[in-house]
C-alpha cells in the first residue's frame, strides 16, 4: 500500500518542468513566400488607406461647402478610420512582436 502511494507521489516529478519552444522559421516549405505575400498585403493595405484618406477628405470638403453636416461628418469619420487603418498596418509587426514578448514573459 505504501509502495503504491510512494509511486503515485513521485510520478509528477517525472514530467519535465521547463518547456522551451521557439518559432521555427524553416520547418515548413514556403515560409519565405508567405513572408513575401504578407509584405505585399501590407503594402496594398497602406495604399488603400491613402486612397480612403483622399476620398474621405474630398467627401468632407464637399459636405462642408454644400452645408451638408451629415456628409461632412461622414468624411471626418472616414479620415479618422483611414488614418487608424494606416497606423495598424504600419505597426502590425511591432504590435505582434510586443505581444509575443509579453506572452513569453508570462
Amino acid at each position: 500500500m505504501f509502495d503504491l502511494l510512494a509511486n503515485v507521489m513521485s510520478a509528477p516529478l517525472l514530467v519535465p518542468m521547463d518547456i522551451n519552444i521557439d518559432p521555427n522559421t524553416n520547418g515548413l516549405p514556403g515560409i519565405n513566400q508567405l513572408r513575401t505575400i504578407v509584405g505585399a498585403v501590407m503594402t496594398i493595405g497602406l495604399i488603400l488607406s491613402v486612397l480612403a484618406l483622399i476620398v474621405s477628405a474630398i467627401v468632407w470638403g464637399f459636405g462642408a461647402h454644400s452645408s451638408n453636416p451629415h456628409l461632412a461628418s461622414r468624411g471626418k469619420i472616414g479620415v479618422l478610420v483611414s488614418c487608424g487603418a494606416a497606423v495598424i498596418c504600419g505597426a502590425s509587426v511591432t504590435l505582434v512582436n510586443f505581444f509575443w514578448n509579453v506572452g513569453q514573459s508570462v
